[in-house]
């Protein structure tokens, strides 16, 4: 992604402001983004909240069960990228390879309705499924997008389809809101 004029106003302003206030700021080369400064902390949800951290481990857990588990990490996916989650777009992608998925798979998935052929019928009703529900506020769900989610699972595996939808959701806006960073996976350590 390219740097717009305004990015280069910017930190050309930042640059000038600091030289002002007497810091000693390095101009950037040009093209260059200039190091950006570290985001103040923000708290750490598990152990801030420890009782509802559990529960959406839980709810996950519960979501998760008896789903395929590369249909799983396609919704989790999805998700991600429409939330613009990376910490869990990350996660997610890596523990997706880890079970096998291929990277021709999960490059499309960002493109899915244009790459059709990568998916099963079951899963881009899934795939459907997770764009409406996550996009709620925009159009509710279609009642065409869900009649074809219940057509492709039962009525049980449709419900786990749903509440893994809402989970990653919910884990989307938790790891956006507390400032979680891409490339940091807090369940290894």
């Amino acid at each position: 992604m390219g740097m717009t004029n305004t990015t280069h106003a910017s930190a050309a302003a930042a640059t000038t402001t600091a030289a002002a206030a007497g810091g000693a700021a390095t101009a950037a080369a040009p093209g260059v983004p200039a190091p950006a400064a570290a985001p103040a902390p923000r708290l750490d949800f598990a152990k801030t909240a420890p009782r509802v951290f559990k529960a959406v481990i839980g709810l996950d857990a519960a979501a998760r069960d008896g789903l395929d588990p590369a249909l799983v990490e396609l919704i989790q996916i999805r998700s991600s990228h429409l939330n613009g989650c990376a910490y869990c777009l990350h996660m997610h992608t890596n523990d997706a390879r880890k079970a096998g998925e291929s990277e021709d798979r999960l490059h499309m998935v960002a493109v899915w309705r244009e790459a059709r052929n990568f998916f099963t019928a079951k899963e881009q009703a899934a795939l459907a499924l997770t764009d409406a529900v996550t996009r709620v506020a925009d159009a509710g769900v279609p009642d065409e997008v869900y009649a074809e989610a219940a057509a492709h699972f039962e009525e049980g595996e449709l419900a786990q389809v749903l509440s893994l939808i809402l989970t990653i959701n919910t884990w989307n806006r938790i790891a956006l809101a507390t400032g979680k960073v891409a490339g940091t996976d807090e369940r290894q350590g």
